[in-house]
């Protein structure tokens, strides 16, 4: 009889594992998904046949094994998209970009396609727009005054000279790639909205992993280079990944990635159970035997055994399934473990407020940006997307902005404690005030609230190895994703860990070590 595998959470992480075991042996998987979507926080939402992408998702890698797996899903474009037809420029020839496949097929008649789109991301901040990264040119010198590029400029030589010896917090780690000016200009007030807790309080190993290519001298390197040269292949090798000028998106938003992996799994033999949340997971000695789960819509809950476990969801909830068969010191971390929870408010606009005064060709004029950095420290707003730029096929009418506001709270607090039509017009209120919109021009709302996006680095995520190491004395236990392995992963990064956990039951090899390096080991995969 075949084996089986059960999958939990049928996000990156959880359907990149089912694919490959569809495509690669004759394992059964079976994903259980919590919610009736598919795709995780990379799933896409429509409303009112406008499409909101949750957080803003690069199909970029420096993992070549990942980049062509996205390919032979949703091949790329082979001629222009709707946006490139209406602003009457071949885009990809008249800006020396990436040279489309001549049998690419057309996003104008297909939907199965993924687009090439230009990356550009700008810090708002001073009611002033600044490069992200912060590059040192006269407009930034102009923006910030005279006397605070004097600051930064000593602060950032004298931490060069004189470099912080030891690097316990996140401020420690910026300051000693930044200096103390830079850092409280651009990094201190944002990271905490993000957080919401002080960047002292946070581990290092937030910077060390998401930003550790990120540095002043590899950002003025980059923008020299780019005066005389553009960067005219998708792979982007020479570059860092905060640096890269452009990137693949699907037709149809991050989750049309997923949706089309979901129907290969069905139609391959596998199986998604949806609405059915995973409340206990069995353990015989050394390894997991079986699991039950509670469908919602018909309260009823189902046991199922399986060979092997891969395990997407929260490591909170995971451990606190696993009953009395955790140990105490376990169970304590694992209480401890803290998670910062996501709210995105869509809102469909005439026109923004803020104008374009780039070089760049948009349609309408519209400002080029794929999201904004609000700086601002008297609102709440975090990020700002703008859907039209990610892929024009997100609108449902060109004519129109299509943007997302992005908040950063905890489940029970001020924000997520609003009601939904509270928390728009405050979102609405807070673009009005810093003078991005003008709410007059607001058509249409909506709000999508995400519990647990992002695992935090602080509460007692420093005892994480208590709890590593009594999952992986579990054989056939894989924890694979993000919030299954409480790291703060990139999409491609969590498919590395799906794809490495099905190598390892291909072969038979119990150790998760090559799991858990992965977004670990700088030159695995950022420089190799």
């Amino acid at each position: 009889m075949s084996k089986t595998t059960i999958i939990i959470g049928a996000g990156p992480a959880g359907l990149t594992a089912a694919y490959e075991l569809v495509t690669k042996t004759d394992i059964k998987p079976i994903l259980i998904e919590q919610s009736n979507d598919i795709g995780g926080i990379s799933k896409t939402v429509v409303y009112h046949g406008n499409r909101i992408d949750i957080g803003g998702h690069r199909f970029f890698s420096k993992s070549p094994v990942v980049m062509k797996w996205w390919q032979d899903i949703l091949p790329i474009q082979g001629s222009e998209s709707k946006d490139e037809i209406l602003k009457d420029i071949y885009y990809h020839k008249k800006h020396n970009r990436v040279k489309l496949p001549e049998n690419g097929p057309d996003p104008e008649k297909t939907d199965r396609v993924m687009l090439i789109r230009t990356r550009l991301s700008r810090i708002f901040f001073l009611r002033k727009f600044f490069d992200y990264p912060i590059t040192l040119n006269l407009k930034t010198v102009a923006n910030l005054g005279f006397v605070r590029i004097l600051k930064i400029g000593w602060t950032y030589s004298w931490i060069q000279i004189f470099p912080v010896k030891n690097i316990d917090s996140l401020e420690d780690f910026f300051i000693s790639r930044f200096g103390q000016e830079l850092y409280k200009t651009f990094f201190k007030d944002y990271t905490e909205k993000v957080w919401g807790v002080p960047c002292s309080e946070i581990a290092a190993d937030w910077g060390a992993q998401r930003i550790k290519e990120l540095s002043v001298s590899k950002a003025l390197l980059h923008a020299l280079k780019s005066i005389f040269r553009r960067e005219t292949s998708l792979e982007q090798k020479n570059t860092d990944t905060s640096l890269i000028e452009q990137f693949m998106y699907p037709k149809l938003g991050p989750g049309q990635m997923w949706e089309t992996v979901a129907q290969i799994v069905l139609e391959k033999g596998g199986i998604i159970i949806k609405d059915s949340e995973v409340v206990e997971i069995s353990i015989d000695e050394n390894k997991v035997d079986g699991l039950s789960y509670l469908t919602h819509s018909t309260n009823t809950i189902t046991k199922i055994f399986g060979d092997y476990f891969l395990s997407t969801m929260p490591v909170k909830d995971l451990i606190s399934s696993m009953g009395n068969k955790v140990p105490l010191d376990v169970k304590a971390v694992s209480d401890g473990l803290q998670y910062r929870d996501f709210i995105t408010v869509g809102l469909l606009l005439n026109k923004l407020k803020i104008k374009n005064e780039t070089k760049i060709a948009t349609l309408k004029d519209l400002v080029p940006d794929n999201w904004i950095y609000i700086q601002e420290k008297e609102v709440k707003v975090g990020r700002l997307q703008i859907f039209n730029n990610w892929s024009p096929y997100m609108v449902a009418d060109i004519e129109k902005v299509w943007i997302g506001l992005e908040y950063f709270c905890n489940e029970g607090d001020e924000l997520w404690s609003m009601s939904d039509s509270e928390f728009t017009q405050f979102a609405i209120n807070e673009l009005h005030h810093i003078d991005i919109i003008d709410k007059a021009d607001v058509i249409d709302n909506t709000i999508i609230r995400m519990p647990k996006t992002y695992p935090a680095y602080f509460g007692t995520y420093s005892q994480f190895p208590v709890i590593r190491e009594f999952t992986d004395k579990l054989e056939n236990l894989f924890l694979i994703g993000r919030n299954g392995m409480h790291k703060y992963n990139n999409q491609d990064h969590s498919m590395l860990t799906a794809i490495t956990a099905v190598d390892n039951i291909i072969h038979g090899e119990n150790s998760k070590v090559n799991i858990w390096d992965i977004n670990t080991e700088e030159e695995y995969h950022e420089e190799k």
